[in-house]
């Protein structure tokens, strides 16, 4: 199979979307269309052997577009006319209309005259003047309707240009040239007004692309020298100096400095975060503290954030359910509103002797009212708006599908290890006894911690190194398998081991039996040292739950989930300590990925709407499971990204609440616009059909539709990606 990527000037809306696919998606050999209406381009995934290019771009044709392949380099000097000319026409379309409306007020001396067209006049006559002017801006208002008009015709399959087109030449044809001209210029301004918004969604996109720096300040590895050089040609390795206040032009490690980085447009995080030799920094980012040094780890044309901007732009192939039912909707509302119109032209005059010009008149009302175009542009401009919005706030969604799916939710299985909990255990407590101090014991760990590189270990060393506390060399160290270790400090022996250990020693009081067992209980992992006379004490070590996590729990049961359940390896104690702290509905414990999948298939059956909510990796088969996959802190994290159908880019819990509420605002939204965009249609069908409206009317009343359908889907695109999560769906 062959792949061909195609620009599409005026990709727009899903009407080209339909037009292309009844014409490209019916030549044999087409495998697969995929369309960007964000880049405005086609993937068309075909064989050579039974369809040519130059067949592709002949059916494109017919479908009344122009096509491009987009490497070649006619794309690169898009013309003016390209990217002006709907405005330029429709414009005017409207100065022609107003000049023809003017002059037939001035020569006829009467406003209304000119308004009304000298409908019910029979002896009116246009002024010649005023109808040039008129059939100018029928003219320009049509230019980019009626060759998809006429497209449509031949294929056989009404679309809104056709219905407008009818509309137009039937006024013509009964001597309304002034609505005639209303018409084409209202809905040439609808069109473009649908092309505005998602234009602007297509811009807060591709605003992204502008976070990372064209250039780079190259350290030149042969003689220190720093030089300015693309990004494009900085190497994979090389070390790139960022100064305070700049933004990072490519993904790296830090090598040498260390600062505070902005990572708000790939995160969503609102604070800086500390960065040090050794820590991971994004394109994008902004260096807000000291100079520092990094070495690239990816090229430019793959940094996570290029990868967002991918992601976001192939998420549009993956179409909304509400998406393809207004699709289908518009496939078969179309022909019938025509059919309508011509039942009324033709059955009044028939049956009940009613005046055919009249009728016919009425008709035409009914065809523009028809105009599905509010109703086309309903769903797709309110999803790229929410997927753009969530890219901004850090929440990487791969397609309408799964937003929508997001705020159908009605339960959720959280991982324990770096999703509830930060995934790193630290020391919570140290209790001395027999006369020890708590340096005294920190110490003495530390010391015996220094050979370990088990996780308690390093939280025992990462607190002793945070208090300065000056490791002491431990002599004759032994290891006692799966149990502790011994050494000799300052020329006295200790040991440190589990409460297994202690039992073993037959050191244990009921006192610190007590004390212990009680810790346990509440999941926390219990690391004693003594000597051979006592016991000098011991510490206790546990992975401390996310800031907000009890507060996260509370707002996902707030915005309507029942069930919110915990899924982890960890030990039964643990985890019911962790479910009871944060408040979750149900805990499951000690489960292998196996059982982590059975327990998510078996939250699918009972609730159906079921989102797995873990790091991408280890839980993918739970993840792949439910019905949307979320991977938590996936920035910098290829198959994290890859694997999820949603990426949380940071590790910040309060993201998945706002994602659900962000999820069920856009499908309000979306509901809202199409019963809006049908119950004004239905208003003004009975107006029609009760003699009352007239097509300027039905235009303006449709292009208001379009104006408030485009204006309430754009609001998505202010949902601030720092709403606190009490206010969640304000």
């Amino acid at each position: 199979m062959n792949s061909l990527t195609l620009k599409i000037v005026g990709l727009d809306c899903a009407e080209e979307v339909g037009a292309l696919k009844s014409t490209v998606g019916k030549l044999d050999g087409i495998d697969r269309l995929d369309f960007n209406l964000l880049n405005g381009t086609m993937i068309v995934t075909f064989s050579h052997d039974k369809v040519s290019e130059e067949q592709i771009l002949a059916a494109v044709a017919k479908a009344g577009l122009k096509a491009q392949p987009l490497n070649s380099e006619a794309i690169k000097a898009v013309s003016f006319w390209q990217i002006r000319g709907r405005t330029i026409m429709c414009i005017l379309s409207g100065i022609l209309l107003l000049a023809g409306f003017i002059l037939h007020a001035v020569l006829h001396r009467s406003l209304m005259d000119a308004l009304s067209g000298g409908e019910g006049s029979g002896d009116h006559t246009f002024p010649l003047i005023s109808m040039i002017f008129y059939l100018s801006a029928v003219i320009a208002g049509g230019w980019y309707v009626f060759p998809k008009a006429f497209s449509a015709l031949r294929r056989l399959r009404a679309d809104m240009n056709l219905l407008m087109s009818i509309a137009v030449v039937g006024a013509l044809l009964i001597g309304e040239y002034f609505e005639a001209a209303a018409v084409a210029f209202l809905f040439s301004f609808s069109l473009l007004l649908e092309s505005w918004s998602v234009g602007r969604a297509r811009r807060a996109i591709k605003s992204l692309m502008d976070l990372t720096p064209a250039t780079a300040r190259y350290i030149c590895p042969s003689d220190g020298d720093i030089m300015e050089k693309p990004v494009a040609e900085v190497p994979v390795g090389a070390t790139v100096l960022v100064r305070p206040g700049e933004k990072f032009p490519l993904d790296g490690i830090i090598s040498k400095g260390s600062t505070s980085v902005n990572q708000a447009p790939i995160t969503g995080e609102s604070m800086p975060v500390s960065k040090a030799p050794g820590d991971e920094v994004y394109a994008g980012t902004v260096n807000e503290d000291g100079s520092i040094e990094f070495s690239s780890s990816k090229p430019a044309d793959d940094t996570t954030l290029s990868r967002i901007i991918h992601m976001v732009e192939d998420a549009q192939s993956r179409r909304a359910p509400s998406e393809q039912w207004v699709e289908k909707f518009a496939r078969y509302y179309t022909p019938a509103m025509i059919l309508l119109a011509v039942l009324i032209a033709i059955i009044p005059p028939l049956l009940f002797g009613g005046a055919w010009g009249a009728w016919f008149y009425q008709a035409l009302v009914i065809l523009v009212i028809a105009c599905p175009c509010a109703l086309v542009i309903s769903t797709p401009v309110s999803i790229v708006a929410a997927l753009a919005s969530s890219a901004r706030a850090g929440i990487l969604i791969k397609g309408g599908a799964y937003l929508e799916a997001a705020a159908r939710l009605k339960a959720i299985a959280l991982d324990k290890t770096g999703t509830i909990t930060h995934g790193k255990p630290e020391v919570q407590e140290i209790i001395p006894l027999n006369d020890h101090t708590r340096n005294e014991l920190l110490e003495r760990a530390a010391a015996m911690e220094a050979h370990s590189d088990h996780p308690l270990a390093r939280a025992i060393l990462r607190l002793a190194e945070k208090e300065g506390i000056e490791i002491s060399q431990a002599e004759d160290f032994q290891a006692i398998k799966g149990k502790g270790a011994s050494a000799t400090i300052y020329g006295r022996s200790f040991w440190l081991g589990s409460h297994r250990l202690l039992h073993e020693k037959k050191m244990e009081t009921p006192a610190i039996h007590q004390q212990i067992e009680a810790m346990e209980d509440a999941g926390h992992s219990i690391v004693v040292i003594g000597n051979d006379e006592h016991v000098c004490g011991f510490i206790s070590i546990a992975d401390t739950i996310r800031e907000h996590a009890t507060e996260v729990v509370a707002d996902l049961k707030a915005i309507g989930l029942q069930h919110v359940v915990m899924l982890t390896g960890d030990n039964q104690g643990t985890a019911s300590a962790i479910a009871k702290t944060v408040g979750l509905d149900e805990v499951q414990a000690e489960l292998l990925p196996e059982d982590k999948l059975k327990a998510v298939e078996e939250l699918v059956r009972r609730y159906k709407d079921v989102a797995m909510v873990g790091d991408g990796i280890n839980d993918a088969p739970a993840l792949a499971a439910a019905s949307i996959g979320i991977a938590m802190g996936a920035a910098g994290t290829d198959a994290a990204i890859e694997t999820a159908d949603i990426a949380l880019m940071s590790d910040d819990l309060t993201r998945i609440p706002w994602l659900i509420g962000h999820a069920q605002r856009t499908l309000n939204v979306i509901r809202q616009n199409i019963i809006f965009a049908l119950g004004l249609k239905l208003i003004f069908m009975g107006l029609a059909l009760s003699n009352l409206a007239t097509l300027w009317m039905a235009i303006v009343a449709d292009m208001g539709a379009s104006i408030l359908v485009i204006g309430n889907s754009l609001r998505l695109l202010r949902n601030s990606p720092a709403l606190p999560n009490r206010n969640l769906q304000d």
